[in-house]
């Protein structure tokens, strides 16, 4: 099977993280795998990927490198002269924009475009212009794939037929699964968060939460990783609370696993999400995790809060409350680790939601 896979860049955030995961499976039984990013500035691939991946940047091929109309034309232009050329037998893209860009790029030349949201569109603010794109674009493609029932029922309660929308979650990574839950056995406790330094993580929420626990848990310390626009604030409120020396922004890392296992709790404060994988990968690690039940994704990864502590979205006093319950009980954090991790590896084992892939690759006949 030639399976084209566009992703709008492969920088380190989640959704590359996933794109990256599922082309080096598909690589490596065989399957020919065209990885392409289609942003306009190309940038460069952070994570690894398999050496029988084929990585194109469209920017790579396309003269006009200005940021215009005529630039987006012409990326268009090229990449449905690439599909002509290259004759895949599925076309799959990960979101919004480049849903958009599939969907037009493929008009007339019958090959099945799998487009695939990565948030919940129903809670994201998006331009007018890209909400109109996809309005227009997406009864075009062949499927329309989300990552939580949450977000299908929305798709659903808004016009889509079951037929043309299918839900397949994110796999673990396989060397997430092989790392062990080893936090540092000294007196010292981490509590460790990541995402994006943006607003929607709310991690200026967690930074005073912790604030109002630090004095009572000396032992403990907050470790923020990931990079974006409020760092300078996020740093400012840090060294306001006469914390800098308690919590970190560490920047961005390629050693999540790592990360992970030494961290004795996960915290994740999300305003809205699609499938938030680090909550996926710190609860597969074996890591005692607590979120906000923010739409979507964590009410289903924690089965209604059973194997991670769910709280309110955006109650404070909740989320000050439950990690401090967790912070001052190792039997909790332990047992809680525990099966959050069966749970994951249960549920969302690569070798699973491959055969899930497969499945639907079946149904269209390019299987």
């Amino acid at each position: 099977m030639k399976i084209l896979f566009l992703v709008s860049s492969m920088a380190g955030h989640g959704a590359e993280r996933v794109a990256a995961t599922l082309v080096n499976a598909w690589a490596s039984r065989g399957d020919q795998v065209v990885l392409m990013p289609t942003f306009s500035g190309r940038g460069e691939c952070f994570y690894e990927l398999s050496p029988a991946v084929r990585l194109i940047y469209l920017a790579d091929l396309v003269t006009n490198k200005t940021r215009s109309a005529a630039n987006q034309l012409a990326r268009l232009r090229t990449l449905r002269q690439f599909i002509v050329t290259e004759q895949p037998d599925v076309i799959v893209s990960f979101l919004s924009n480049v849903n958009v860009a599939a969907v037009v790029a493929s008009l007339g030349l019958k090959v099945p475009v799998i487009i695939c949201e990565r948030t919940d569109p129903f809670v994201v603010s998006r331009s007018r212009g890209l909400r109109l794109a996809c309005r227009v674009s997406y009864p075009f493609a062949t499927i329309l794939m989300v990552q939580t029932q949450a977000v299908a029922a929305k798709y659903s309660a808004a016009g889509w037929s079951a037929k043309r929308l299918r839900v397949i979650a994110n796999p673990i990574p396989e060397q997430i699964v092989n790392i062990q839950h080893k936090p540092a056995a000294t007196a010292k406790k981490r509590l460790l968060s990541i995402g994006r330094l943006n607003a929607g993580k709310q991690f200026d929420v967690l930074i005073r939460v912790f604030a109002n626990l630090a004095e009572r848990y000396p032992e403990w310390s907050l470790r923020i990783l990931g990079e974006g626009e409020l760092r300078a604030s996020l740093q400012q409120q840090i060294t306001d609370l006469g914390l800098a020396e308690r919590i970190a922004l560490a920047g961005q890392s390629a050693a999540i696993g790592e990360e992970l296992a030494q961290a004795d709790v996960f915290a994740f404060t999300s305003k809205y999400e699609g499938f938030p994988n680090v909550l996926l990968e710190a609860m597969g690690v074996g890591v005692p995790c607590i979120s906000f039940d923010c739409p979507s994704g964590p009410r289903e990864m924690s089965l209604d809060g059973q194997v991670a502590l769910l709280v309110a979205l955006n109650d404070e006093a909740a989320l000050e409350g439950e990690l401090e319950r967790l912070m001052q009980d190792a039997d909790l954090r332990h047992t809680l680790g525990a099966q959050a991790r069966a749970s994951i590896i249960e549920r969302f084992a690569l070798a699973n939601i491959l055969t899930q892939w497969d499945t639907l690759f079946q149904e269209l006949g390019v299987r």
